[in-house]
């Protein structure tokens, strides 16, 4: 075999790996987002798109310092990028009947490095997502 051809079926393998691994992440995130499993530390996301539709998720909540917090630890984020344009939210917290409002603000500086560092998930978890970027959100009562 020629150099060439073994560089061909190499590149050949290659993408064969990234598309099955594609295709993992894809069926995995679709799978947790129909699901949308609830657990002790899962709260409601209500957030509003631009025709003030109501679009509810479930979230993991982590509690540090006494603030509440959310992350995007996934590809699906059209949630986030509606609390980003529209900040007030609606929360259902863990063990509560009823929404409340909040305000979701996004993280910078010293709080997000800290956040960063105590709100982290292993290899396992992240390979499993596909290595999505991660965006945070303090949830404020208003």
């Amino acid at each position: 075999m020629t150099t060439n051809k073994a560089v061909k079926w190499g590149l050949i393998g290659f993408a064969g790996l990234f598309l099955v691994y594609a295709g993992y992440v894809a069926y995995f995130e679709a799978r947790l987002g129909y699901l949308q499993p609830q657990g002790s530390t899962s709260l409601v996301l209500a957030t509003f798109n631009n025709d003030n539709e109501r679009h509810e998720r479930v979230l993991r909540l982590e509690q540090i310092d006494g603030n509440n917090y959310i992350a995007v630890n996934h590809w699906p984020r059209r949630w986030y990028r509606h609390a980003i344009n529209n900040p007030n939210v609606e929360v259902k917290m863990p063990g509560e009947e009823s929404f409340e409002p909040h305000v979701a603000v996004p993280l910078e500086g010293d709080e997000l490095a800290r956040v960063s560092e105590e709100y982290s998930f292993g290899f396992n978890f992240r390979f499993r997502t596909g290595f999505p970027p991660r965006r945070f959100l303090r949830l404020d009562p208003s």
